[in-house]
């Protein structure tokens, strides 16, 4: 009785006050990416001690995993909106369909992604120009290429969990992943004295772990609100495609962001040297902590908008939205306030690992670039609410408006152009980020407005 009260108590969650859902799916979602960034940057430290050639074999496979990866929290965050829509139209056999599709999909990926890596690694390092490195790259990717269903069930799992509003476990599940993962590294790499490929082996075991759980929970216990006995599969090509139509869209939005990194990188070049690419990255990598806060409230949105979208509560779906924007901006003013007069002893975290006068060149980028997580705040809230209805070719289109337009344009024009240097660039990334944000604003408020305006008519 107890089991079904606490499944229900989630749905009632997403179907309830908005207000009291968005608050509790975000911050465990905020604890999760906290745990992530520790993970990484543990992971970076163990294996920083067995040479340069080993820190750059991660940092080469590292892009490659995180487009495979980035797939498959595009999966999750598909599989996460088409089923919050369905609980939300009390559909619940549809949403227990959806969930099984994604898992499928999982299966399907992971295996084509896995032989496809095994098939291009060699070439795609030979490509990047790994040099010294490719030899230590293969070993560490050919062991986590070949078990890439662990780290894309793990997330698409993840995300099954928090469309039924459990969120906590998720959190559960990426702890698990963090804690051991940090635990393992130094025992597999240097106690049992087994090199990159320790490191290799404690990220997938590490993984395999949360994979367990997860399987415990949705398969054997079977204590979640969703019924993922395979008897309630029935393929539906309208299913896959709502799914793909966010996590393609999503994907494509990582792609866009790398992008834009190696365009800033090279105006950063001509502009100031490489010096300034230092600066740039070790900056952005703390600003980045800013966000995470944003990131936990927009996968909120996420859910909640799927669930009133579901249920065709569109006043619910607006106020959600800007209820979510206006916590983002007190949320970004805190934050703001604490970088821009905090930065130089918040850019001395790096300079253990630069040199000490690259610290006061970190601090100024972060006094400039703090402003930017307004505009971060506009365009992810925004972008979050059309991957909650199903929309993610609209939030793939804003986001290249924002990033690979706007950002990149301001950037040429005032470091270049205007020979501003890198604080031009800087400049142009926080302008373009502001116009790219509101425009992004602007067009999810006319969606709401439309979207109600039609159904008050139909309704009539």
């Amino acid at each position: 009785m107890s089991e079904t009260k606490g499944k229900n108590s989630n749905i009632e969650l997403l179907t309830g006050d908005y207000k009291v859902a968005i608050k509790k799916l975000a911050w465990p979602m905020m604890v999760s990416m906290f745990l992530i960034m520790a993970y990484n940057l543990a992971d970076s430290i163990w294996v920083a001690g067995l040479g340069s050639d080993a820190l750059a074999a991660i940092g080469f496979i590292t892009p490659l995993f995180m487009i495979l990866v980035g797939l498959g929290n595009g999966i999750g965050a598909g599989a996460n909106s088409m089923i919050a829509r369905f609980v939300g139209a009390k559909n619940i056999p549809e949403a227990n369909n959806t969930a099984l599709h994604s898992l499928v999909l999982t299966v399907i990926i992971s295996a084509l992604g896995s032989i496809a890596m095994y098939l291009l690694l060699p070439t795609l390092l030979q490509i990047m120009g790994a040099g010294t490195a490719t030899q230590q790259a293969l070993e560490y990717g050919g062991i986590v290429f070949t078990f890439m269903i662990i780290f894309i069930y793990s997330n698409v799992g993840t995300a099954i969990l928090r469309s039924e509003g459990d969120v906590k476990r998720a959190m559960y599940v990426m702890a698990i992943t963090a804690i051991f993962n940090i635990i393992l590294d130094p025992i597999f790499i240097y106690i049992l004295n087994m090199g990159i490929i320790g490191a290799a082996w404690a990220t997938v075991f590490s993984g395999f772990l949360s994979c367990l759980v997860l399987l415990y929970w949705m398969h054997v216990k079977k204590d979640t609100f969703l019924n993922l006995e395979f008897k309630n599969f029935h393929y539906e090509t309208r299913i896959i495609w709502g799914i793909l139509n966010v996590a393609i869209p999503s994907t494509a939005e990582n792609l866009i962001f790398s992008a834009l990194g190696i365009i800033e990188n090279y105006f950063l070049v001509i502009a100031a040297g490489t010096v300034a690419v230092a600066t740039y990255t070790a900056g952005m990598r703390l600003i980045q902590l800013s966000m995470i806060p944003l990131m936990g409230f927009g996968t909120a949105l996420l859910t909640v908008a799927g669930a009133s979208y579901g249920a065709r509560n569109y006043q619910k779906l607006q106020d959600s939205f800007f209820y979510t924007l206006k916590l983002g901006l007190i949320v970004s003013t805190i934050m703001a306030i604490v970088f821009y007069f905090f930065a130089p002893q918040i850019s001395m975290v790096f300079a253990y690992s630069s040199s000490a006068s690259l610290a006061p060149r970190i601090a100024q980028l972060i006094q400039i670039m703090i402003i930017f997580i307004y505009a971060v705040c506009l365009g992810m809230v925004s972008a979050m609410l059309f991957q909650g209805v199903g929309k993610g070719f609209t939030s793939l289109i804003l986001t290249f408006i924002r990033a690979l337009l706007l950002e990149v344009v301001f950037s040429y024009i005032f470091g270049i152009m205007m020979g501003m240097g890198e604080y031009g660039i800087y400049y142009g990334v926080v302008l373009g980020g502001f116009l790219g944000g509101i425009i992004s604003f602007i067009w999810a408020n006319f969606y709401l407005r439309r979207l109600r305006n039609n159904y008050e008519h139909t309704t009539e």
